[in-house]
């Protein structure tokens, strides 16, 4: 016959904790208040403490001192009986009196409101002190798990202590330090946690007290002992296993010793946590300085120097929303005096949008000597995107050929990108969306033609700038920038390109969710 669960088995709860009330009684400039108040009006402001919402009644008016926490540390208040009885009547009338209190009452809830942020502060700051391990450090975290096994179990008495940790699978239970047990019992193999129901109670959030013996194998306590005590291992957001207490005699673990078991369970977890947490550190901090690596070999590759031909004149900006992306502007000479200007922009971010541009680019500077017609060059680049990749693979890539002799320029647009041309006082667009280099197989693009004059400028652009959006969620457009620049078009390329950055800064005003890329190619007047 089974006993009943109240024999044999005890389950503590754990409770929320209460709400603290603010100690109002710790702004010691309050005293000094209430004194210049009764000085000055004739009436006496006094503060009383009461955790109801109700004022007390000895107050004839009140307001409750509000810290925005839910309760209510006192009431501050005016008391007729408190009157100075040398004076016949108040210098000063009972609204004006109120209407003054109410004013040091709402100084007084800011005050309060100040001192719990900044309580909540100094605990988030205390949080994101950066984890420095020591030079041998990681060699230390079986002892120090020991060492808190050993304390927490001799503080309550007992003999012996095991922590058990859950697996990925959520499905065992694997012992992975001890006290007072052998160690040999950590080469057993992990324990089902099907079945093993004090750890699936404790699992649950409570401490689970078994004092008789009898009843141990029904619970699948895991060790042979009189009485055991199982507790929950865990941080505020994951379940981590379970904290196993033993002793070799029958016994009841009483209030006080249940929550020093706890106690050491949350100490088990804070270790266990700060590990884990400083080995993500470690490997976070060493993959921004390969990301910061990375971004400085993205940026030392693009070009800075200004094409050496005669009457020609060339620059281009790059900002990448992550320290790295998939924005970038190239150009180059080829034999015949021809100039080939291409810009790029792959839609993903980051270390991917970077691989994919890197790609691109070289597909350019490969195919570009021996592919004269800028729609065949993207042809050739989107098929060697698309070949060399899973398919999942694209960029948007502007290119042109141009004769330099002539200012006859070839261009060819894969994808949604931005072109025109500025000219004193005017400007066009030659923009021509199409599919994105990399999307299929075969994709089409048409070539364009337009004759360069001196003076004009051909100014192309990613769809991070066209789309940026100002305060009204208008975007800046090509307009945006064709206005501007044809105001000034007499300016260098660099001087061009440093007008449309700070246009597209002054226009949008919602941070960067996108690369965004400018490239201008001059033809200098004669």
């Amino acid at each position: 016959m089974v006993k009943s669960p109240a024999n044999y088995l005890k389950v503590f709860t754990e409770r929320t904790p209460e709400v603290v009330r603010p100690e109002l009684e710790g702004i010691h400039s309050l005293e000094e208040v209430v004194r210049a108040f009764r000085e000055a009006t004739g009436w006496s402001l006094r503060y009383e403490s009461a955790p109801e919402s109700s004022p007390p009644a000895s107050l004839t008016w009140s307001t409750p001192a509000n810290p925005g926490v839910g309760v209510t540390p006192g009431h501050l208040g005016l008391d007729v009986a408190d009157l100075n009885p040398e004076v016949a009547r108040p210098p000063v009338d009972t609204e004006s009196a109120r209407s003054l209190a109410r004013a040091i009452g709402g100084v007084l809830d800011e005050l309060l409101a100040t001192q719990r942020e900044l309580w909540k502060r100094e605990a988030e700051l205390a949080a994101g002190v950066p984890l420095v391990p020591a030079r041998d450090e990681a060699s230390h975290l079986a002892a120090r798990l020991e060492a808190v096994l050993k304390g927490g179990t001799e503080a309550v008495g007992a003999h012996a202590a095991a922590l058990y940790l859950l697996d990925e699978g959520t499905s065992e239970l694997k012992m992975r330090s001890c006290w007072g047990l052998p160690r040999t019992r950590l080469t057993q193999p992990a324990r089902p946690l099907k079945g093993a129901l004090a750890d699936l109670e404790a699992l649950l959030g409570h401490a689970v007290v078994l004092e008789n013996a009898k009843m141990m194998r029904y619970w699948s306590v895991p060790e042979r002992f009189a009485s055991a005590v199982c507790v929950p291992v865990a941080t505020s957001t994951t379940i981590l296993g379970t904290l196993w207490v033993f002793c070799r005699k029958k016994r009841d673990f009483n209030d006080q010793q249940t929550n020093m078991i706890e106690v050491v369970a949350g100490r088990l977890a804070a270790d266990l946590e700060r590990e884990m947490l400083l080995r993500e550190g470690l490997d976070g901090a060493a993959l921004k300085r390969q990301v910061a690596a990375a971004g400085r070999l993205q940026r030392g590759g693009l070009p800075s120097i200004a094409p050496l031909l005669d009457g020609w004149d060339a620059a281009g900006w790059a900002a990448q929303t992550h320290g790295i992306g998939g924005a970038f502007f190239d150009w180059f000479s080829l034999p015949d005096g021809l100039m080939v200007a291409a810009l790029g922009d792959a839609p993903e971010q980051g270390v991917q949008a970077a691989l994919t541009a890197a790609a691109v680019k070289t597909a350019v500077r490969s195919h570009a000597p021996y592919q004269r017609d800028p729609a065949r060059l993207l042809k050739h680049v989107s098929f060697t995107l698309w070949t060399g990749s899973a398919g999942d693979q694209a960029a948007n890539l502007f290119a042109a050929m141009i004769e330099t002799a002539s200012g006859r320029v070839h261009l060819g647009t894969a994808g949604q990108l931005g072109a025109i041309v500025v000219r004193a006082g005017s400007w066009e667009s030659l923009s021509q969306p199409t599919e994105p280099a990399g999307a299929g197989p075969e994709p089409h693009y048409h070539p364009q033609h337009y004759d360069l004059a001196p003076g004009e400028s051909l100014v192309v652009f990613s769809d991070g700038v066209a789309d940026a959006r100002d305060h009204a969620g208008r975007p800046l457009g090509e307009a945006g920038l064709g206005v501007p620049l044809s105001a000034q078009a007499d300016l260098s390329a660099e001087a061009l390109v440093a007008l449309a950055r700070d246009r597209l800064e002054a226009h949008a005003v919602t941070p960067d969710t996108s690369d965004r890329v400018v490239l201008v190619v001059k033809r200098l007047s004669a």
